[in-house]
């Protein structure tokens, strides 16, 4: 039988960031800073036949968590609601605290328990050396994955030194 032999070594890394990013908008800040300014130098490039900016957004999560309490501030229920985008999550929280059947249903008043929602981006980037890699941002961490390169994880890492919330 023939053996599998290692072709390539794909490397990842994570930052587990000091203290959460503060809130859906500075997250949101710092991935389009990401996509619209290109900090990393990637480049553009051909797949399947279609043209590809050099960093893309190929996934987003929101997720916002309820806490429903009575008239004396007791909680009576949890919740969460996840979402597929930005829009949707805001969209979403105000839809939660106007439902009157479900306030009903949980006899209680829902309260938006924004320090323990979940955001995640994950960024698809293109390397002028002709790698592909992906930046995850989430609120507790920055990932890289599916890179060779060392160097594409001390740029990133030169980066993410510079920005306040990736500390």
């Amino acid at each position: 039988m023939a053996d599998f032999v290692q072709n390539t070594n794909v490397k990842s890394a994570a930052r587990r960031l000091a203290a959460p990013i503060a809130d859906v908008d500075a997250f949101n800040t710092i991935v389009q800073n990401v996509i619209s300014n290109n900090p990393f130098g990637c480049v553009s490039y051909m797949s399947g036949g279609m043209n590809h900016p050099p960093v893309e957004k190929t996934k987003e999560s929101y997720t916002a968590r309820f806490v429903y309490q009575d008239n004396d501030a007791r909680s009576v229920g949890k919740g969460s609601e996840s979402y597929n985008t930005m829009a949707g999550y805001n969209a979403g929280i105000a839809a939660v605290l106007a439902n009157t059947a479900n306030n009903t249903a949980h006899a209680g008043t829902p309260v938006h328990d924004s320090p323990s929602d979940n955001f995640s981006a994950t960024l698809k980037c293109h390397d002028p050396n002709g790698e592909l890699y992906q930046v995850n941002f989430s609120r507790q961490q920055v990932t890289i994955s599916s890179y060779e390169d060392d160097a594409i994880r001390t740029k990133i890492e030169t980066w993410a030194d510079g920005v306040t919330a990736l500390a």
